[in-house]
């Protein structure tokens, strides 16, 4: 477990999703409509979610991912209660990415790393949530042996008031802060961005 704690943030601590955290999770997502209406954070999953996927089969093939130890998610806590996330896999592991046409256009090598969805319960957004979940996944994937991340925020500069909208890949500012440059645009306000993270 890593704790994170920053001047004016509340103290967050971090875990893995596996099947002993299963429950603080599956709370958060129930909570919160199952997250977009039943998405249960399978979208970047091969399966993807939309025609044909249903709100408990999304729940039941999520846990079947924790249950054989084939998925990769930090989830942070306030204390006992699980209040967001960060997925992360490599790209076969989470090959379903927004825009994809655009995004194969301009590959130039794969990464080793991808992350996926950022998710913040709606009590405990802007209280940097999404923040200490990317610093945890990028330890964890430090300590993984490091490589290339990818990243696919939303552009928030020089944009148009967002309010109410929620960006499930995060916003761009925030990969800034670890280090992440743009690679290239994907979708009007879409970005590869991309860390060459060192083990």
């Amino acid at each position: 477990m890593l704790s994170l704690v920053t001047d004016d943030e509340p103290s967050y601590t971090t875990r893995p999703l596996t099947p002993e955290t299963w429950d603080g999770f599956a709370a958060l997502v129930e909570a919160n409509n199952g997250v977009w209406g039943g998405c249960w954070c399978m979208g970047f999953h091969p399966e993807g979610v939309g025609k044909g996927r249903t709100a408990s089969g999304n729940r039941e093939a999520k846990r079947a991912y924790v249950d054989g130890g084939t998925v990769r998610q930090t989830l942070v806590y306030d204390g006992d209660e699980c209040v967001g996330w960060c997925q992360y896999g490599s790209p076969a592991e989470l090959p379903n990415i927004k825009n994809p046409q655009a995004y194969d256009k301009g590959l130039v090598e794969q990464p080793r790393w991808r992350i996926g969805c950022i998710f913040t319960g709606s009590r405990h957004r802007g209280q940097g949530v999404a923040r200490a979940a990317v610093a945890a996944t990028l330890d964890a994937i430090r300590e993984a042996g490091g490589g290339v991340v990818e990243a696919y925020p939303e552009q928030v500069a020089d944009r148009g008031s967002q309010r109410g909208a929620y960006f499930h890949t995060g916003p761009e500012t925030l990969f800034e802060e670890f280090g992440f440059t743009r690679d290239r645009p994907i979708a009007k306000w879409r970005w590869v961005m991309r860390l060459d993270l060192v083990a």
